[in-house]
Formats: structure tokens, C-alpha cells, sequence
């Protein structure tokens, strides 16, 4: 068995392969000491390879024995997995979203980060919820009972925040906000979307392609269909899995 996992900021993701296929995913808060965690996953599978990836791999790596992948390539191996034609992919996750343009063969060509501020981000989104006085699955909801909004100014994730008070003040319907902070999010992940290049199809995987309404919302604005892994959030670690089984052939021939 081969063990891949993924540190991210807000959670662990593991995925246990064997002979290709997945036998056994999780995925769960990182916690104060997301390492030790990862470690105990570790530990539960006694894999023949491990490989870790995301924010905390090298710190697993300071504690294990484990080889690391960065993030680029673990998501790009992973979403090739569900989907082999994939030439672009669109990854949104608790604290940063990223795209990665591919070549025909599967290695990154291009890329672009957003890393700097929250907005784009499952976090932001988490926080507007929050400001609406809604859960995160009734802020997705909220957003798809309404048609249409303007997009909210403001992307910065302190600013919007305050925006959306006044425009609760101003009486707009917390449905109506819902959307319009929504189509802000789309807009800015179509637009680094376009700075990379889409082709006639996007792979969104990360915690945020579970939010149908955002799907939706990418699908409008690109104009090409948006795929969803069955399991978005496990991509990277997939793909560190994947890495864990090359490394260990290569080892064994």
C-alpha cells in the first residue's frame, strides 16, 4: 500500500492506493499540530512508500521517513487520475487557489497563485457566510434561490466584509448578497483562470468545488464545462499517493 498526504491550512487529506486504486481516503481539521496527525495516518496504514505534500510536508518530513512533492505537481498528477485529458486545473482551498495550465503529456506549464489575501479562497467565503448570519451550506443555498446580484466592490476579505454590513443595512436581501458575493469570488477565479489559459474544459478540485453554486457560476463566466472530481478534496493527496507508487516501482526495478 502507498500513503499520500496533504497538509493543507485548514485540513489533512489522506489517500491509500494499491496496485492504481484507491482504497481508503480521509479527510480531516489540521489542528494545532496538523504534523502529528499526518503522522499518525502515517502510521495506521504502515505504507511501503508515504509521500507528503501542501504547507506542512516538510515538516512530516523532519519527523518520518517520507519524500515530499509540492503542490503544483501533486494536484496536476491527481486530477489526471479522474480525468486524463485534463490541460487545466483550478484548485481553491482554505487559504490560497491556484491554476495549472498542462501540457499534452501531463507536466506544468504555467501557473498562477493567489496567496496574499484571503479573498478567492474557501476562508473568505466562510467569513461572508459567517457576516450573513449563515451556515456555509445555507449561504451556497441562499446564493442559488437568487437569479441575479451585482458583485459585491470590494475583494479584499476585510473591506467586503464591511460592505456587506452596509449593504444589510441598506436592506438588500441576504439571499441577494449571498449571490453577489458569489459572483465576486467566480469572477476573480475566471479571471486567473483566463491569465493561465482555459481549453474546452476546467478540473476544479480543492474544498471549494463541492460548492455547486460556484461551479455554476465558473461554468457561466468561462464559458466551458467545469469537472468535479467525485471527492474534490483529496486531489493533492491523490496525487501524492500516485507519486508514493512511482517512486516505489522505480525502487523495486
Amino acid at each position: 500500500m502507498k500513503v499520500g498526504v496533504d497538509l493543507g491550512s485548514r485540513t489533512i487529506k489522506v489517500v491509500a492506493l494499491k496496485e492504481g486504486a484507491i482504497t481508503s481516503h480521509n479527510v480531516t481539521e489540521s489542528g494545532f499540530e496538523p504534523h502529528k496527525q499526518a503522522l499518525a495516518f502515517i502510521a495506521e496504514y504502515a505504507p511501503a512508500r508515504a509521500v507528503a505534500t501542501g504547507y506542512g510536508r516538510h515538516l512530516v518530513q523532519q519527523h518520518a521517513e517520507v519524500d515530499v512533492i509540492t503542490e503544483i505537481k501533486a494536484h496536476a498528477m491527481g486530477a489526471r487520475y479522474f480525468f486524463p485529458q485534463c490541460r487545466t486545473i483550478l484548485d481553491v482551498g482554505g487559504q490560497d487557489s491556484k491554476v495549472i495550465s498542462l501540457t499534452n503529456d501531463g507536466k506544468m506549464q504555467n501557473f498562477q497563485m493567489n496567496d496574499k489575501c484571503a479573498a478567492g479562497t474557501g476562508r473568505f467565503l466562510e467569513m461572508m457566510a459567517v457576516s450573513l448570519g449563515y451556515s456555509m451550506s445555507d449561504f451556497c443555498a441562499a446564493a442559488a434561490s437568487i437569479d441575479q446580484a451585482t458583485p459585491i466592490n470590494s475583494m479584499c476579505a476585510v473591506f467586503a466584509e464591511s460592505e456587506v454590513v452596509s449593504l444589510k443595512n441598506s436592506g438588500m436581501p441576504p439571499a441577494e448578497i449571498a449571490r453577489a458575493v458569489h459572483l465576486a469570488v467566480a469572477n476573480r477565479l475566471a479571471t486567473m483562470v483566463r491569465k493561465v489559459g482555459c481549453g474546452d474544459h476546467l478540473v476544479f478540485s480543492g474544498g471549494v468545488a463541492n460548492n455547486r453554486i460556484m461551479v455554476s457560476l465558473l461554468e457561466q463566466d468561462l464559458g466551458v464545462p467545469v469537472l468535479v472530481p467525485e471527492h474534490p478534496s483529496i486531489v493533492g493527496a491523490l496525487g501524492a499517493a500516485l507519486q508514493a507508487e512511482l517512486l516505489h516501482h522505480a525502487e523495486m526495478d
